[in-house]
C-alpha cells in the first residue's frame, strides 16, 4: 500500500519568442499569433480527461454502507491540488485574462488546498515584465525570472532576447507589486564567462534581494544548438571555483541551499518543485508534458502527452482522446533508483518512514544497497534518516547508480 503524497499539476505552454542555442526542453519558436484560446481549451479538456480517467475526484459518486464507506474513504476522497506549475517555453506570452481562464478553469475541476503555490515562468523583456501585475490579480503568486546573467555579450551569446536592465527592472517591479514569492533563473558556467564575471552576475542578483534564487551551471544538452557547435565554457577547477565562492556569498546573505541548485531565503522554497524531489504525484497537462500518479492500491503510474503543438491541437480539434501519449506502470524494482534519484537532490534528512510510504516498499527491498552507500562514503545512515554526504553529492550519478535495477 502506499500513502498518497500531495497531488500538483504541471502546465506546459510550448512557445517562445525563439529558441535559445542551449535549450533541450521542449519548446518551439513563435511563428505568427499564438492559437492561445484554442490551447487553453486543449489544456482544460486534457485536465478534465486525467481527472476521470484517473478518478481523482470520485468521493461522492457511489452510495454505500457505512461500514464500506470507512474502509475506501482514504481511497476515495478527492485529492486536493498543492501547487501549480506554468513553464515552457515562454508561458508568459499568454495574455494574464488567458491565464486567468485558464486557473479558474483548473479550480472549476479539482479544488485548490488553502494558500496554494502558482508558479509561472516569465522572460524580463519589458512587455512580459509590465504584465506581471496583471498576472498577479489573475492568481498567479510567484513569478520565476529567466535571468541566466546579467551581461548584455553573455545574454547575446545564449540567444536570449532581454538585455542587462530589463532584468533588473523586472525583478524591482516583482518586489514593487508585493508578490508572495519571485525566483531569479541564473546560470554559471557561460561561454567564455571568468571567475569574476560569474560572482558579480550573482552578487547583482543577490542585490536585487529575490526570495529565492536558482544557480546552476550551464550543461551542454543533445539536440541543442551548443551540442553541435560546442562554445567553449570554464573548465572544471574554475567551475568548482565559481560554487564554492558562489555558496560562500550566498550563505552569508541569508539563502539556505535546499537543493543542488535552488536557494532560498527560510521559508520561500519552492513548494512545487519540493513535490516532485519527495517524490510526489503530479499531473502533466500540455504538449509533452510528463505526469506522475500513485494509488492507493500500490501502484504508479507515469504520463507523457502529444508533444508537438500541432499533434495536441490536432488530438483536440479532431476529438481524438486522449491527449496522453503514453502511460506506463513505475515497477516495483525500479521505484528505489526514482525515488532516490528524486530525493537526494535535496540537502535535508530522508527519513526512512517516507521511502516506505512513497513507494509502498519495505527497508528491506534496498537493505544492500544501502549499505553499499554508507561504505562508500556517500551518504550517513541515522536512527530514523539517511543523509547524503558532501561525497555523494560530488559523486551523485555513481550513488544514483547504485539504486539501479538489474535490468537497466
Amino acid at each position: 500500500m502506499i500513502s498518497l503524497p500531495p497531488l500538483s499539476l504541471y502546465v506546459h505552454i510550448p512557445w517562445c519568442v525563439q529558441k535559445c542555442p542551449y535549450c533541450d526542453f521542449n519548446s518551439h519558436a513563435q511563428k505568427g499569433e499564438i492559437p492561445e484560446s484554442q490551447y487553453l481549451d486543449a489544456l482544460l479538456e486534457d485536465l478534465k480527461l486525467d481527472i476521470e480517467h484517473y478518478q481523482l475526484s470520485q468521493s461522492s459518486k457511489v452510495s454505500q454502507s457505512s461500514e464500506e464507506s470507512q474502509q475506501s474513504k482514504a481511497s476515495q476522497a478527492p485529492r486536493l491540488l498543492h501547487s501549480i506549475f506554468i513553464g515552457g517555453g515562454t508561458p508568459s506570452l499568454i495574455s494574464p485574462q488567458g491565464i486567468g481562464r485558464l486557473l479558474r478553469g483548473i479550480e472549476a475541476q479539482i479544488a485548490f488546498e488553502d494558500k496554494i503555490e502558482i508558479t509561472m515562468e516569465a522572460n524580463p523583456g519589458t512587455i512580459e515584465a509590465e504584465r506581471f501585475a496583471e498576472f498577479q490579480r489573475q492568481g498567479v503568486n510567484r513569478i520565476s525570472i529567466g535571468v541566466q546573467s546579467f551581461e548584455d555579450e553573455k545574454l547575446q551569446a545564449l540567444g536570449r532576447i532581454h538585455g542587462k536592465q530589463e532584468a533588473i527592472n523586472a525583478a524591482h517591479l516583482a518586489h514593487k507589486i508585493g508578490l508572495n514569492s519571485f525566483n531569479l533563473d541564473l546560470m554559471h558556467g557561460l561561454p567564455n564567462q571568468t571567475q569574476a564575471q560569474a560572482l558579480s552576475d550573482l552578487d547583482k542578483a543577490i542585490e536585487l534581494d529575490p526570495y529565492h534564487l536558482s544557480w546552476y551551471q550551464l550543461t551542454i544538452e543533445p539536440n541543442t544548438l551548443f551540442y553541435s557547435k560546442p562554445p567553449i565554457l570554464p573548465d572544471d577547477d574554475d567551475l568548482w571555483d565559481i560554487f564554492e565562492q558562489g555558496h560562500q556569498r550566498l550563505t552569508d546573505a541569508g539563502y539556505v541551499q535546499y537543493e543542488i541548485s535552488g536557494y532560498s531565503k527560510p521559508g520561500y522554497q519552492c513548494r512545487h518543485n519540493l513535490n516532485y524531489w519527495h517524490f510526489g504525484d503530479y499531473l502533466g497537462i500540455g504538449c509533452g508534458a510528463h505526469g506522475k500518479i500513485s494509488f492507493a492500491d500500490g501502484r504508479i503510474i507515469r504520463t507523457t502527452k502529444i508533444k508537438h503543438p500541432k499533434g495536441y491541437l490536432s488530438a483536440y480539434q479532431n476529438l481524438v482522446k486522449p491527449y496522453r501519449d503514453s502511460e506506463s506502470l513505475v515497477e516495483i524494482s525500479d521505484r528505489p533508483f526514482e525515488y532516490f534519484m528524486n530525493r537526494f537532490r535535496l540537502i535535508e534528512n530522508c527519513p526512512k518512514n517516507e521511502f516506505v510510504e512513497r513507494t509502498g516498499l519495505p527497508l528491506s527491498t534496498i537493505e544492500s544497497q544501502i549499505d553499499w552507500a554508507i561504505q562508500q562514503g556517500y551518504i550517513n545512515d541515522g536512527q530514523d534518516h539517511w543523509q547524503i554526504t558532501k561525497k555523494g553529492k560530488l559523486f551523485f550519478n555513481d550513488l544514483i547508480a547504485g539504486f539501479m535495477s538489474d535490468d537497466e
